[in-house]
């Protein structure tokens, strides 16, 4: 079966930006405080579950992963991309990334506590966007927490240039009620909605959500 179009312009983009991204996206510790308390949040709901592994997918550089397994949580890290796995392997040789798609995780069913998707869903169609979330749904636990932060809003972006170099990703922005509604169509339940407008470094409305597989009856 042929690779769907926008998994290789997403991986052949992320390969060719994938050092500058380094250098220009700033680090966890210098994230706005509200998303920094969601990621805390979310670390302390899978800890004191006793669930693990979490999947950081989406992970580009590892420096989410890294402050996930800074904050107590068995965190691992799966990206598109082979340089972006090479960077966050080469910086944190101590914890395992491994290249893969979110449309078709290389995971057993139940077998997280818990999935980031940390500003990675926006460049997935959203006609894709149910077999993602279906994916996250097969691979939770029961019980298993999903954070999901993202930019909002209600446009197709087609970007030429992103991080100094041209690109040939697009970008999709949902509204936060629709992705709330594919999330609870595959079977997760939200539990918690933060939004926030732009601001600081970050010029568009954006958004997290806490989810969570149902426990088996």
């Amino acid at each position: 079966m042929a690779e769907p179009s926008f998994l290789t312009a997403v991986r052949e983009s992320y390969d060719t930006v994938a050092a500058d991204y380094v250098e220009r996206v700033p680090p966890p510790a210098a994230m706005d405080p509200l998303s920094r308390a969601m990621l805390a949040g979310f670390a302390e709901l899978v800890r004191t579950a006793g669930l693990a592994p979490v999947a950081d997918l989406g992970c580009g550089p590892g420096r989410v992963t890294a402050h996930l397994a800074g904050l107590g949580v068995s965190a691992f890290g799966v990206d598109l991309s082979p340089k972006m796995i090479g960077l966050a392997r080469h910086a944190y040789p101590n914890l395992r990334f491994t290249e893969g798609s979110m449309t078709a995780l290389e995971m057993r069913d139940d077998e997280l506590g818990g999935i980031l998707a940390w500003y990675s869903t926006h460049h997935t169609p959203p006609r894709w966007l149910p077999a993602v979330f279906a994916e996250f749904h097969r691979t939770l636990a029961p019980g298993g927490y999903l954070l999901w932060g993202d930019y909002v809003g209600d446009e197709r972006l087609q970007p030429t240039q992103g991080y100094g170099h041209p690109v040939s990703y697009e970008s999709y922005l949902l509204p936060l009620d629709r992705m709330i509604g594919l999330l609870e169509q595959a079977g997760l339940v939200v539990t918690a909605r933060l939004e926030q407008e732009p601001g600081g470094r970050v010029n568009r409305p954006h958004a997290c959500l806490l989810a969570r597989k149902p426990e088996k009856p």
